[in-house]
């Protein structure tokens, strides 16, 4: 339970998910035998715990009023096929080479987050879609939008991640929605939740077929998950965009290097 509150409360607050943390966690535990379970089973399981925590914090976040529905459900459209293909691909293949690549690229968006300011253009924002929000703690306003294709293209790469190490997509997601089209981090890590919550759903199907569930370990890590997805999108109201930014690129900077050992390791 503690491990699933941990893992959902930090998840939900930067739009990961959670399965950064339980994914070698569950490894970690296998390895020193105090868990039957192989790196399939870890994803699997850590992909049905992400349901649990994406449901209750878009749940939250909904009553927030910082969930981009229509956005959502777009990228989705092509974040959902990618969660199936990710599972077959986790199933079927050695990945260590594409884990140290993609472990050097989440790095690469941790320090371009840094830069975010200065990368922003001046003038007026010209994607397919627009928008305006308020943080209503600061009373900051923000302008943004996003472009259809280039959001369909990520969010099926998105969706690939998803099933193939079972990160829950939203490190990429929400580097897409800050950097590319320049969504306030609030607005941002409670629609990456959202989407989480779907492709997951879709994900998770492909390894209940492979048989890569544990549902054990689920019942055990869902009550805290469950408590977690609440508490992340509360104590996001209490910070200010830049400190979830910050832990943002912390944790990517984390999940590079798990990415880059696993790699290296095998």
């Amino acid at each position: 339970m503690l491990l699933g509150l941990t893992a959902a409360t930090i998840g939900s607050l930067v739009g990961l998910g959670g399965g950064v943390i339980l994914v070698p966690v569950l490894l970690y535990l296998g390895l020193i035998g105090w868990l039957d379970v192989s790196h399939q089973v870890a994803v699997g399981t850590s992909l049905i715990v992400i349901i649990v925590t994406a449901l209750s914090s878009t749940l939250s976040y909904l009553k927030q009023k910082r969930v981009e529905v229509q956005c959502g459900l777009l990228f989705f459209l092509a974040s959902g096929p990618g969660a199936i293909a990710g599972a077959m691909i986790n199933q079927r293949m050695e990945v260590d080479r594409f884990a140290i690549v993609c472990g050097l690229f989440m790095i690469f968006m941790s320090f371009m987050l840094m830069l975010r300011g200065r990368l922003k253009k001046k003038k007026e924002i010209s994607w397919s879609v627009t928008k305006r929000y308020i943080d209503p703690r600061t009373g900051e306003e923000y302008r943004y939008g996003y472009h259809r294709g280039i959001g369909l293209i990520v969010s099926f790469l998105v969706g690939i991640l998803t099933g193939l190490f079972g990160l829950g997509g939203g490190a990429f997601i929400i580097s897409m929605m800050i950097l590319l089209f320049h969504f306030p981090p609030h607005v941002a890590t409670a629609t990456s939740m959202f989407i989480i919550l779907l492709s997951s759903i879709i994900g998770s199907f492909t390894h209940l077929y492979y048989g890569n569930i544990n549902w054990w370990y689920v019942l055990a890590l869902a009550p805290g998950a469950w408590v977690g997805g609440r508490l992340g999108p509360w104590i996001s109201t209490k910070l200010h965009a830049n400190w979830i930014v910050l832990i943002l690129r912390i944790l990517l900077i984390v999940i590079g290097i798990r990415l880059i050992w696993q790699g290296i390791v095998g």
